[in-house]
């Protein structure tokens, strides 16, 4: 059984940095692709970024140019570094596992707040 655990929010001000980790525990770097998601109160869980099994990536309009996805294979981790960050970056981030054969998982997410 795969589990994920996210850690790096906090509160920051606007313009600054974060980079949030989602470890993975168990043989899950055997994965389709591992995925950012997030969502700000009131609002639906949008995609955020995503890292396939290739190494490819893919990022929201909103974030391009501000966040990296990126993974370290040895360690069992996703990353997500979050530069000049926004009011509007506030929310919950979710991590999202997509398996070889179709599985998810999803981790219990971790708080980022974006205020001065």
């Amino acid at each position: 059984q795969v589990q994920l655990v996210e850690t790096g929010g906090g509160l920051v001000q606007p313009g600054g940095s974060l980079r949030l980790s989602c470890a993975a525990s168990g043989n899950a770097f055997s994965f389709l692709a591992m995925s950012w998601y997030r969502q700000a109160p009131e609002k639906q869980r949008e995609l955020v970024a995503v890292i396939a099994g290739d190494g490819s990536t893919h990022y929201e309009d909103s974030v391009k140019g501000r966040f990296t996805i990126s993974r370290d294979n040895g360690e069992n981790t996703v990353y997500l570094q979050m530069t000049s960050l926004k009011p509007e970056d506030t929310a919950v981030y979710y991590c999202k596992l997509l398996a070889q054969n179709g599985g998810t998982t999803w981790g219990k997410g971790t708080l980022v707040t974006v205020s001065s």
